[in-house]
C-alpha cells in the first residue's frame, strides 16, 4: 500500500466513527442542557466545552493518565485484557473528545432555535420525545446540526497532539494524516507532505462547501415560505 493511502484511510475511520459516536452523544447533552432544568447545568455544561478551551496536548495527558494502566479506568480495563493505548481506538477517542464541544454547541443552537409551542403541541398529540425529536425539532434546527457533523468530523481527521499522545504515530496502525504530514515533513519527503496536506485541504473545502451550499438553500427555502431566520450554529 503506497505510503500516503494508509494514513488516509486510517484518518477517515477514525473521523467517522468518532462522529458517529460523538453526535448521539453531543445531541443527547444538548438536548438535556437545553430541555431540562436541574441544579448545576451552568456546570456541566463548561465541562463539556472545556476542551475548546485546553491545549490538546493537555487533554491527551488527562486521557493518557485517565486509561493508563495506573489510571482509574485502565486499572479496571487491565484485568479484562481490554488495552485502548496506542491502537487506533485511542485515536477515536482523542479526537471525539476534542470534537465533542463543536457538534454540542452546534446541537444547543439548533434547538435554541425551535419554537418550544410546537414541541409541546406535539407532545399533546401523544408523540414521544423521540418522536418530537425526530419529527419537529430535527426539521427546524437540521442546518445547525449538519454544520455540527461537519465541524466535528473535520476536527476529528485533522487532530494530532492528542492523537499522537494517546494512540503514537505508528505507520499502518495509528499513524493519521496529521502525524504523517509531520513525520514526512521531519524526514525531507516533502512530496508525500504536499500529497497528504492537500488531501486535507480537499476534505476541509468540500466539509466547507457542503456547509454553506445547504444553509443557504435552507434560508432561501425558509424565505419561500416568508420565514426570515434560519437555524445557524452560534
Amino acid at each position: 500500500m503506497e505510503v500516503w493511502l494508509s494514513p488516509v484511510l486510517l484518518s477517515a475511520r477514525i473521523a467517522l466513527v468518532a462522529t458517529m459516536a460523538v453526535s448521539c452523544l453531543a445531541t443527547m447533552a444538548a438536548w438535556a442542557v437545553e430541555r431540562l432544568s436541574w441544579r448545576g447545568r451552568g456546570v456541566v455544561d463548561s465541562i463539556l466545552v472545556l476542551p475548546l478551551a485546553l491545549p490538546p496536548t493537555v487533554v491527551g495527558f488527562l486521557l493518557l493518565w485517565l486509561l493508563g494502566r495506573k489510571g482509574p479506568l485502565g486499572s479496571l480495563l487491565e484485568p479484562l485484557g481490554v488495552r485502548l493505548l496506542f491502537t487506533w481506538w485511542a485515536a477515536v477517542i482523542a479526537s471525539g473528545i476534542l470534537a465533542f464541544p463543536l457538534m454540542y454547541n452546534a446541537a444547543r443552537a439548533g434547538l435554541q432555535t425551535v419554537d418550544g409551542s410546537l414541541e409541546s403541541a406535539a407532545r399533546t398529540l401523544g408523540a414521544s420525545e423521540p418522536r418530537v425529536f425526530f419529527t419537529v425539532t430535527l426539521p427546524v434546527a437540521w442546518p445547525s446540526f449538519l454544520a455540527g457533523l461537519v465541524l466535528c468530523f473535520m476536527r476529528a481527521l485533522g487532530e494530532f497532539g492528542a492523537t499522537l499522545m494517546l494512540a503514537g504515530n505508528i505507520p499502518g496502525a495509528t499513524q493519521t494524516m496529521s502525524t504523517a504530514i509531520y513525520t514526512a515533513t521531519e524526514a525531507g519527503d516533502m512530496p508525500t507532505a504536499t500529497l497528504l496536506v492537500a488531501i486535507m485541504l480537499a476534505f476541509a473545502f468540500a466539509a466547507t462547501f457542503t456547509t454553506r451550499y445547504c444553509s443557504e438553500r435552507c434560508r432561501l427555502a425558509q424565505e419561500r415560505k416568508g420565514v426570515t431566520k434560519c437555524s445557524s450554529p452560534r
